[in-house]
């Protein structure tokens, strides 16, 4: 758990840099606040291929090995951002941070719940997803010391050190217990550590991405489907696309819909695509305000980068304590209800938040019970998305379902700044918070990813992390309730009367 938790706590150190030199960045470069807003967006462009990528191999070689693979993605690009030139040289350099983070969050988020007891998991996630809210608070009162002495670019390169923690990670860590049980044996035995000396023995190993490479044609299709979603993404958040926004856009969703069908197979594709929505949602409500509320303190109220770092406190403060409180209202009253009833909570701070103007501790306050209420609810949506999914394709699931959906937050910054246009920041990120936060209380609440689909799949299960453990009541799909106590069995046997 410190192992990852510290991985997410600099893996925000390094996400949020951006938004907090962003005035700096843009006098800098000379950038309009739509060409800053897509700086943030830049990273969330190849989220989708880096959490499918680097979720395949977490399932194919372990959680650990994706892991340091992911940090030292970030970190590398955090660090690049340091020596960027000019908007194109900073934009290449957030696409690799953008790649390490999401693995980052496959890896890390899949270790953690297959390591902990079942009844702690959403527990285990809100602690987890805490972390990134600490890396916040260190990257803002760091930058109140060190950009007005030594400039932004200094903030970038001190990014670089999440590298020692990969070094640890590889000597210290050992594997997650559900992936070292169902996987982490089958390929011990075809390396030929089975004991036999037998190289290339045993079952073969996870593989979600053959589905996609199932024969040439499909495979020289999809590579197509790969390049044009990630060149069309590249348009839509440049100047390259100017114009053709629309178009590029659709066809880009077009392609990770393909994607999200082919990776769901004929049962289960209408869930993923369900999931990669509720998710795209979600980003659209939080990350208006993660990524711009920066740039509003400093042009809308007047405030000094001191007085930055001190609201980003309170901020950041609220988010980690909203995530701990998420693990145990979870694991509670159940991971749905407590994820849609905190965001009913949440709106009622979000237009008193951008009411305040002269209160820098008013503000803060506001702030922190915001965003405990509506991004600390984040902390148990790992444990949300990854029970839908079995343990030898989790992570790829995960990650692609995650990712994909999270460029919801590289739309979110561009949507506002461009609301903001016709009115005021404040007022614009309040409306798209509100609304949209209205939507995913409907999704989530309303169980619509998983009622949609048993529509196909009736033997679809909601939450693989919960229903397997061993003494507690469960109700699995065309049942009633029985009692799965693993323990109570007779060896051999799943059941009465069963022939295993």
């Amino acid at each position: 758990m410190f192992a990852a938790w510290l991985g997410y706590v600099l893996d925000g150190f390094d996400f949020v840099l951006i938004t907090l030199v962003l005035t700096e960045i843009a006098d800098e470069f000379g950038l309009t606040t739509v060409e800053s807003a897509s700086l943030v967006s830049g990273a969330f462009i190849t989220r989708w291929l880096g959490g499918a990528l680097l979720g395949a191999m977490g399932d194919r070689y372990g959680r650990k090995a994706a892991m340091i693979a992911s940090i030292l993605l970030y970190s590398l690009g955090t660090f690049a951002c340091g020596f960027a030139c000019g908007y194109t040289s900073m934009f290449a350099a957030r696409l690799m941070i953008g790649m390490g983070m999401a693995g980052e969050y496959s890896a890390s988020a899949t270790y953690v719940l297959e390591s902990w007891p079942t009844r702690l998991r959403n527990r285990a996630s809100g602690f987890l997803i805490s972390g990134y809210a600490g890396g916040t608070i260190i990257a803002a009162e760091l930058y109140k010391v060190v950009v007005p002495q030594f400039g932004w670019r200094w903030m970038f390169w001190i990014g670089v050190l999440p590298v020692l923690v990969a070094l640890w990670v590889r000597r210290a860590l050992p594997e997650a217990e559900d992936w070292q049980r169902e996987v982490g044996g089958r390929l011990a035995a075809r390396r030929g550590r089975d004991g036999a000396g037998r190289d290339g023995a045993g079952p073969p190993l996870p593989n979600p991405f053959r589905p996609l490479f199932a024969g040439r044609a499909r495979a020289t299709l999809n590579t197509a489907l790969a390049f044009a979603a990630s060149a069309s993404l590249f348009c839509v958040f440049t100047p390259a696309g100017a114009g053709l926004v629309l178009p590029l856009s659709v066809l880009a969703a077009g392609c990770l819909i393909a994607f999200a069908a082919q990776l769901g197979g004929r049962k289960g594709w209408l869930l993923y695509v369900s999931l990669t929505v509720t998710v795209f949602c979600a980003f659209l409500y939080s990350w208006p305000i993660q990524a711009l509320l920066p740039t509003y303190l400093k042009t809308e109220l007047g405030y000094d980068p001191g007085q930055v770092a001190d609201v980003m406190f309170y901020a950041g403060s609220g988010t980690m304590f909203g995530c701990w409180l998420a693990g145990f209202v979870g694991d509670r009253f159940g991971t749905r209800r407590a994820y849609a009833c905190t965001l009913l909570a949440s709106l009622a701070f979000i237009f008193p938040v951008f009411a305040v103007q002269d209160s820098l501790v008013g503000l803060g306050v506001l702030l922190f019970f915001l965003l405990a209420l509506s991004q600390g609810i984040s902390g148990i949506l790992p444990k949300y998305i990854a029970g839908h999914f079995p343990t030898a394709s989790r992570a790829a699931s995960l990650g692609f379902v995650y990712n994909t959906g999270a460029l919801g937050g590289a739309v979110a910054p561009v949507l506002g700044a461009r609301l903001a246009e016709g009115m005021p920041l404040g007022r614009a990120l309040a409306v798209l918070a509100f609304g949209l936060t209205l939507v995913v209380i409907v999704l989530v609440g309303g169980n619509v990813p998983h009622r949609l689909g048993r529509l196909i799949d009736p033997e679809s299960v909601e939450d693989r992390l919960t229903r397997a453990e061993p003494g507690r009541e469960r109700v699995l799909p065309s049942e009633g309730p029985v009692t799965a106590s693993v323990r109570d069995a007779p060896r051999g046997r799943t059941g009465p009367g069963s022939g295993g």
